[in-house]
C-alpha cells in the first residue's frame, strides 16, 4: 500500500512516514499543498494523509483540487483544530475521515486501511458489475496444455504486459484469470471487457471514463475501467477490433501510465496490469492498416498463444466431465454422463468453435436428452448425423477422417450445418458453433457462404 503524507510540520511528516513504513507500507510526503499537487499528478497511491492547515495551499483546497480532477484516493484528513465545521467541510468536499492531533497511531492505521478498503471493494464491485465474470480455471492435462500452464506460471509474476491469441472459444479470457489469479495482484480487481461487443460510441467513456457534460447525456462524472481496474488487471478482449481513434489513447496509457477522461484536463495515474488478447493476426492487421504497429509492439511484450481444441484432444473427456458438472450444479438437475461412442464422437469432432462450442454442444444435448447417459447421437454431432439423402448414420471412424480434413474444410462444413439447423439465422448459428457474430461474417467471407 502506498500512502502519501502531507504536512508543513517535519517532525510529524516524518513520523507518520514511519509509522506507515514500519507496517509495510511505502510512504512519500510532501511538506505544502503545491509539492503535493506536483506528486500526486505524477504516481498513483492508495491513501492520502493530509493536514488541513498548510502554509499556501491548504488541506482543503487541496482536497478540493483532487476531487475536482477527478483523484478518487482516500483522504483522511487530520488537525489540531477540533472545530466541528472543519470536519464537516472536509468530509463534504470529499475526505474519507477525519481526525484531530494528537491522536492514537495505532488509531489512524486502522482507519487508514478501512477507508482503502472499502473503496477497493467499491471499486470492484462497479467493475464487476460493468463486465462479465467467469470461473478462473483451466482444465487439462495434455502436452499442449502443459506448455500453455507453463508459460501462465512464468508470466504471472511479472508486470510486464500480456498478450493472449488463439481462436474464439480457446478460454483466452480463463487464461487472463489464471495470470491474474497466481499474480501478486490476486487480491486486487480483474476487470474484463469485451472490445468486440462495446459499441463504438460508448468505448472512450467505458474504458477512460467521463467528465460531467462531456457530451449530451454525461449527467456525472463517471470512472473507466482503467481507473476502477486500480492496481489489479485489466484484461482488453478482442483487442483487434479497437478504433484507430482508441488506439492512439490506450498506447499513451501504456507508454506515460497516465489516462485523461473524456471531457477532462487532468491526467490521472494508472496502476492496472494491461492482459489484451486477439483472434486475429495482428501482424496482418497492421500491415492492413487496421492496426497501429507501435502499439502493437507494446502490447508483444509477453506473448502466450492457447491452443485449439483439436490440438488438445486428449484434454476433451476431462474438459466434457467438467462441463457436464457445472451444468448440472447450475441447474440443479442430476450429473448426466457420455457414453464410450459419445466421448469417442467428441475426440473425432474438428470444433471450429473450440471449449466454448463443447460447452453448447453438452447444454444442448443435456436439455433435449431424457437418458442419464449421453450418447453420440445427442451430440447432433456432423459425424453421428445421417448424410444427406444416404439414410445411415456416419461412423466415428468416418468423423474421425473428416476430422483430418484441412481446417477450413471442417470450420465450413461446421458453419453450414449450423446455419442449416438455424434456419439460415447467422446470429442463432454463431451462438450455436460458439463464435462471435462478427467471426462469423468473417468466416462466411473466407469461404464464400452467402
Amino acid at each position: 500500500m502506498k500512502v502519501l503524507v502531507v504536512d508543513d510540520e517535519r517532525s510529524i511528516r516524518d513520523s507518520l512516514a514511519r509509522l506507515c513504513e514500519l507496517e509495510g507500507m511505502e510512504a512519500r510526503s510532501a511538506p505544502d499543498g503545491e509539492t503535493a499537487m506536483g506528486i500526486l499528478g505524477e504516481t498513483s497511491f492508495d491513501a492520502v494523509i493530509l493536514d488541513l492547515r498548510l502554509p499556501g495551499m491548504d488541506g482543503q483546497a487541496l482536497l478540493e483540487w483532487m476531487r475536482a480532477g477527478g483523484l478518487r484516493t482516500p483522504v483522511v484528513m487530520i488537525s489540531a483544530h477540533g472545530e466541528i465545521d472543519d470536519a464537516v467541510r472536509s468530509l463534504k468536499a470529499g475526505a474519507d475521515d477525519y481526525l484531530v492531533k494528537p491522536f492514537d497511531p495505532a488509531e489512524l492505521l486502522v482507519r487508514l486501511r478501512s477507508c482503502v478498503e472499502t473503496r477497493r471493494r467499491e471499486d470492484i464491485l462497479e467493475a464487476e458489475s460493468r463486465t462479465k465474470g467467469a470461473p478462473a480455471r483451466l482444465d487439462g492435462a495434455s502436452p499442449a496444455m502443459r506448455e500453455l500452464l507453463s508459460l501462465v506460471a512464468k508470466a504471472a509474476p511479472e508486470s510486464a504486459t500480456v498478450l493472449i491469441t488463439g481462436e474464439s472459444g480457446t478460454g483466452k479470457e480463463l487464461v487472463a484469470r489464471d495470470i491474474h489469479a497466481r499474480s501478486r495482484r490476486s487480491g486486487e480487481a480483474f476487470v474484463a471487457v469485451n472490445l468486440g461487443a462495446l459499441p463504438e460510441s460508448l468505448a472512450e467513456s467505458e474504458l477512460f471514463g467521463h467528465e460531467k457534460g462531456a457530451f449530451t447525456g454525461a449527467e456525472s462524472r463517471r470512472a473507466g475501467l482503467f481507473e476502477l481496474a486500480g492496481p489489479g488487471s485489466l484484461f482488453l478482449d478482442e483487442i483487434a477490433e479497437m478504433p484507430l481513434q482508441l488506439q492512439v489513447k490506450l498506447l499513451r496509457v501504456l507508454q506515460e501510465r497516465k489516462l485523461r477522461r473524456l471531457g477532462g484536463d487532468r491526467d490521472i495515474p494508472v496502476e492496472a496490469r494491461i492482459i489484451a488478447a486477439t483472434n486475429r493476426d495482428l501482424k496482418a492487421e497492421v500491415s492492413a492498416g487496421r492496426f497501429r504497429e507501435d502499439l502493437f509492439y507494446r502490447l508483444d511484450v509477453l506473448r502466450i498463444r492457447v491452443p485449439a481444441l483439436r490440438e488438445r484432444r486428449e484434454d476433451i473427456p476431462l474438459l466434457a466431465e467438467a462441463i457436464l458438472k457445472r451444468i448440472a450444479s447450475r441447474s440443479g438437475t442430476s450429473l448426466r454422463v457420455l457414453s464410450p461412442d459419445a466421448v469417442g464422437a467428441l475426440r473425432a469432432y474438428g470444433f471450429p468453435g473450440n471449449v466454448r462450442e463443447l460447452e453448447n454442444i453438452l447444454e444442448r444435448a443435456v436439455i433435449l436428452g431424457a437418458d442419464p447417459e449421453i450418447g453420440a447421437l445427442d451430440l447432433g454431432l456432423p459425424s453421428s448425423r445421417r448424410g444427406a439423402g444416404e439414410g445411415t448414420e456416419k461412423t466415428v471412424e468416418e468423423g474421425a477422417e473428416a476430422a483430418e480434413l484441412p481446417l477450413e474444410a471442417v470450420e465450413r462444413e461446421a458453419i453450414l450445418k449450423a446455419l442449416e439447423r438455424c434456419g439460415g439465422n447467422r446470429t442463432k448459428a454463431a451462438k450455436e458453433l460458439g463464435i462471435s457474430r462478427r467471426t462469423m461474417l468473417y468466416r462466411l467471407k473466407d469461404y464464400g457462404i452467402g
